[in-house]
């Protein structure tokens, strides 16, 4: 696929190092890894190491990396048309939204385009907030919506506690049952509680201060959980029962990843407001946006919408989004993900926590999975405490990446997220590395047999 270059490779890490400030990091105390190219599921670096991507990089290569027609279609449009003010129509912005509407319900038909899925959600909130004339935002403590201003407060992981700058956000818990805050025994009874907190917290806050809940449709970062059965419909109906935006964040749930087209359908409701990004065009450049309701959007006919990006919309960002989604759709790479899900992942992951103690819990669906380690399965005592790594962490990330596989870790779980269109025998390969990777760490294993 390359020719290694090891030389080049250090030049690459060395300007890095020189000029390059990284997101999330201490400057001084990261070691990034140079990448030469890819294709399909597959990266190398310029020592010609190949990684099955077990991370979809940042959960975001739908359609793996380098598809052709993608490639092709950007090149096209960047002869055609590479840039243009947002204020003018363009060829490709309108096929973009026209394919992505169409994915959703017929009551969501506009497309405000941002440059990613944070300054969608942002945008979301600003929308919400205006249709509604209320201010606050409720949103799960086990979440992550971005890292501009509101979508950060908005965050419930750690990386929120530096940077609450924003006004009118508050936490809920939402459901989750192996860590269940509701002394739930039962998907059914975990979701009668949580729906029931969140409505308690919609009353104690003043059900007329809240302009939206916002929640993703399976949250991704923060844990891959999927709602229980009929959570989605009971946030519909608070919602409705008191005038609040439901604003579901599909940046990372959305295009495929759970097996549907969004994570919201495997519901029976749809929201009023859908952020996306991510998948939209499998990250190849980079663009957002917010599906809009025609209730959200009539409120702006007359009344000026006070936001606005210079790159909105993108001609060669959506151009690639148009790709993606007819490679999608001709490829039938969402109806893979579904199967492969279903009849592959799901069922290795579960023989690999047979055989592994550390594997507290396998959850997921589509090719959206997460692995909840723990010392004791008994106490379900993580493997690393909250908003931190470990000893043990570190060490299997250590041992996957040095046998192949580039692994999506955060705090105390391993997820497997490889793209959409992953193959039967990719997955396998990449769950025998696993299996490989966890037994260099079954001394961290503490409690008693199970």
């Amino acid at each position: 696929m390359n020719q290694p270059d090891h030389a080049r490779g250090q030049e690459v890490f060395n300007l890095d190092r020189a000029h390059i400030f990284h997101s999330w990091s201490a400057q001084g105390l990261i070691s990034p890894l140079p990448v030469q190219t890819g294709k399909g599921s597959y990266f190398w670096d310029f020592d010609g190491n190949k990684f099955l991507d077990f991370s979809s990089q940042l959960v975001f290569t739908n359609i793996g990396f380098q598809h052709p027609k993608v490639v092709k279609a950007i090149q096209e449009q960047a002869e055609l048309l590479a840039t243009v003010a947002p204020q003018h129509a363009n060829e490709a912005r309108s096929n973009a939204a026209k394919l992505i509407t169409d994915r959703t319900e017929p009551h969501l038909n506009k497309v405000f385009f941002t440059n990613g899925g944070a300054d969608g959600v942002e945008n979301a909130i600003r929308m919400a907030r205006i249709h509604t004339h209320r201010h606050k935002v409720l949103s799960f403590y086990r979440s992550y919506h971005g890292n501009t201003t509101s979508a950060i407060s908005a965050t419930g992981d750690p990386r929120r506690w530096p940077n609450e700058f924003a006004y009118g956000h508050v936490h809920f818990f939402g459901p989750f049952l192996y860590r269940t805050a509701f002394w739930a025994e039962s998907e059914e009874q975990e979701c009668a509680r949580a729906l029931k907190h969140l409505e308690d917290v919609i009353k104690f806050e003043g059900p007329n201060t809240v302009a939206a809940i916002l929640i993703e449709s399976v949250v991704g970062t923060a844990g891959i959980l999927a709602p229980p059965k009929g959570y989605l419909e009971g946030v519909r109906a608070l919602c409705d029962k008191y005038g609040i935006v439901w604003i579901a964040d599909e940046v990372m749930s959305g295009f495929g990843r759970t097996g549907k087209w969004f994570a919201y359908k495997h519901s029976t409701v749809s929201p009023d407001l859908i952020v996306f990004a991510k998948g939209v065009n499998s990250g190849y450049v980079p663009l957002g946006g917010v599906i809009i309701s025609d209730e959200i959007a009539a409120t702006f006919d007359q009344k000026v919408f006070p936001g606005g990006l210079t790159y909105s919309g993108h001609p060669i960002a959506c151009a690639a989004a148009v790709a993606t989604l007819k490679v999608m759709a001709d490829e039938k790479i969402v109806e893979n993900a579904a199967e492969i899900g279903e009849k592959v992942i799901g069922p290795a992951l579960r023989e690999l926590a047979n055989k592994h103690k550390v594997i507290g819990e396998v959850r997921g669906l589509g090719v959206f999975w997460a692995l909840d380690l723990v010392s004791d399965r008994k106490t379900r005592e993580p493997l690393a405490p909250y908003g931190a790594t470990s000893p043990a962490m570190k060490e299997l990330v250590a041992a996957t990446t040095k046998l192949g596989v580039f692994p999506f870790t955060n705090f105390n779980r391993m997820h497997v997220v490889p793209p959409c269109n992953v193959s039967k025998e990719e997955v396998l390969e990449g769950v025998a590395i696993l299996d490989q990777a966890f037994a260099t760490i079954s001394h961290h294993y503490t409690g008693a047999d199970a």
